[in-house]
């Protein structure tokens, strides 16, 4: 289902979700769903980097890809695009998002058609709102599900979306929880050193906030503590750790600890 779109044309370098439509030997024409279906043409010079002797050797029709933005012609109202431009990260993390938003701007059309708005009205008074407050869609759905009315309610949902909205989101949104870890050293010669370890541990543990995050602290040995970060939003939680390797840098200069943070890989 294509969706609709603020703005008439993407922009030259951004990823875009395409179905592809019509395959030919000097190229292929895909609908961009997140345009609406407006078309674009993907040339045979931009199709891979490997040799092939066809195109349907690396794409099919009806298939949907992840593709860059190379030229637009804002008179013609056409673009060109690249499958091989795209980096494996770019695509993972495209294809993610598509997978998401469909799901949720689905869950919120059904609420529209209970609440009979048209799509236009879900997009504007709901979805396009989500998206500026969370930067996803879903995100503010998960947060719903999790939360209750506050996150709506914040992002400037209408009173009359809200209720529903909720009682949709714990339904039919699936919560997945993403982790970041890292771990803490933290020194002292002080006579009273535990004391001061002990309240920046407790500082740790009461950091949690916003975007439903949950802190953990687990002893490890001293002067190792591991931290976990737990929320729905990966990109939250790496923002957190930012921020909290920030204030406890701070913190352990106050106190008169040695203090370091490293982050791990999950």
């Amino acid at each position: 289902m294509p969706l609709l779109s603020r703005k008439p044309l993407p922009d030259v370098g951004e990823v875009v979700v395409g179905t592809v439509k019509e395959i030919y030997d000097y190229g292929a024409y895909l609908d961009v769903d997140e345009y609406g279906g407006l078309r674009a043409f993907l040339p045979w010079s931009e199709v891979s980097s490997r040799s092939f002797r066809s195109i349907d050797e690396v794409i099919k029709a009806n298939e949907r890809v992840a593709v860059k933005v190379i030229r637009v012609n804002k008179i013609k109202g056409q673009i060109d695009v690249s499958l091989k431009r795209v980096t494996d990260d770019e695509r993972r993390r495209k294809m993610t998002w598509w997978k998401r938003t469909q799901k949720a701007v689905n869950v919120i059309l059904m609420i529209a058609k209970d609440l009979r708005k048209s799509e236009r009205q879900a997009y504007e008074e709901v979805i396009w709102r989500l998206e500026d407050k969370y930067g996803d869609v879903m995100t503010g759905l998960e947060l719903a599900a999790m939360e209750g009315e506050n996150p709506l309610i914040v992002a400037g949902v209408p009173q009359e979306w809200v209720k529903p909205l909720v009682e949709a989101s714990k339904k039919y949104v699936e919560i997945k929880r993403a982790k970041v870890s890292a771990v803490v050293t933290l020194r002292t010669l002080d006579p009273d050193g535990i004391d001061k370890i002990r309240s920046v541990l407790e500082f740790i543990e009461g950091s949690a906030g916003g975007a439903g995050i949950g802190v953990k602290v687990y002893a490890i040995g001293a002067p190792r503590y591991r931290i976990e970060l737990v929320g729905a939003d990966y990109k939250a939680l790496e923002e957190k750790l930012e921020e909290l390797s920030r204030a406890l840098t701070e913190k352990a200069k106050g106190l008169g600890l040695e203090f370091s943070m490293e982050r791990l890989k999950e």
